[in-house]
């Protein structure tokens, strides 16, 4: 005879009250998502450095075009607030200190996996299709490749590209911007 788990989902402004009230803390590498409280991998230091090694390159070409949101939060309806690598933002004058960014001022979300990678293809990437954000890159450092997610449809999305060194990949939301792969990925 099985026995069916009840699950105590959490709400956004639940999961912020656990905030203010010091049941998380800042240092708690947690995200909610659908209203679940998961915890996040460690950050390594290939991880790192090329979360920062993107969010340099991005910061030095967009200028005013876009905010370079680095690990903090999104907000994707009631239940979900996920922390992605790098997002690139539609410019706010208050750069979003009233509130957090929702899927409708994401121009480009990127992931970078180096032990997540499994995760953040079947957790995370079907989450932002079904709030719409229009495109997701997550970098799979173990393959040594990016995928490129674009045109989100239901739980997943129509355009799926894997690219490697060697080639370029150009955000939809940003058509003058050309990013190398290799640039990416970083050194061998």
């Amino acid at each position: 005879m099985g026995v069916e788990l009840l699950k105590r989902l959490f709400t956004v402004e639940e999961y912020h009250r656990m905030a203010e009230a010091g049941i998380l803390s800042e240092d708690d590498r947690v995200e909610l998502i659908e209203g679940e409280i998961v915890e996040m991998s460690p950050i390594g230091s290939r991880h790192a450095g090329c979360v920062n090694r993107i969010s340099h390159w991005f910061s030095q070409r967009v200028g005013g075009r876009a905010i370079v949101s680095v690990q903090n939060p999104i907000r994707l309806g009631r239940r979900s607030e996920p922390q992605p690598d790098v997002a690139l933002l539609r410019p706010r004058e208050d750069f979003y200190a009233s509130e957090h960014p929702g899927p409708e001022d994401v121009l480009l979300i990127v992931e970078v996996a180096e032990h997540s990678a499994g995760y953040d293809r079947g957790v995370k990437v079907p989450l932002y299709a079904r709030y719409g954000v229009v495109e997701v890159w997550v970098v799979d450092l173990g393959r040594g490749v990016v995928e490129v997610y674009r045109g989100p449809e239901g739980e997943g999305y129509r355009e799926v590209r894997v690219v490697g060194r060697g080639e370029v990949i150009t955000p939809l939301q940003l058509p003058d911007l050309h990013v190398p792969v290799d640039q990416i990925l970083g050194e061998t």
